[in-house]
């Protein structure tokens, strides 16, 4: 399973949930934890819950492993680690008071939906 169809996977499954803002951000190069950040948000603590256990359940079918799932629980923010790339689903007012986006702005952006839309 290459990269990329994991990113069009779980960029499928966060849509599919209605999540908001869905952004790809390549960190090669940048950062040694992952290859791919997924950064997302719902609009309530079900959504947030739904949308990461879409995007478990849809890697999941295509075998791909998922390492770790933190944060479910709490529904705040929530880290899917899938190896290169980690999904990070959060809370609305949560995404906002992080701003990961700002963080890692030297990341380029992949627009993954516009490649699912073709």
């Amino acid at each position: 399973m290459t990269e990329r169809s994991i990113l069009h996977t779980v960029v499928k499954a966060a849509d599919d949930k209605r999540a908001e803002d869905i952004l790809v951000l390549n960190m090669e190069g940048i950062s040694l934890v992952a290859d791919y950040f997924i950064i997302c948000h719902g609009n309530s603590d079900k959504q947030v819950q739904a949308i990461a256990r879409e995007i478990k359940d849809k890697v999941e079918e295509m075998q791909h492993p998922v390492k770790r799932i933190e944060g479910f629980d709490e529904a705040k923010w929530i880290l899917v680690d899938l190896g290169d790339v980690v999904v990070h689903v959060f809370h609305r007012d949560e995404r906002q008071y992080y701003k990961l986006e700002r963080l890692w702005g030297d990341a380029p952006i992949e627009n993954i939906l516009s490649e699912l839309n073709q």
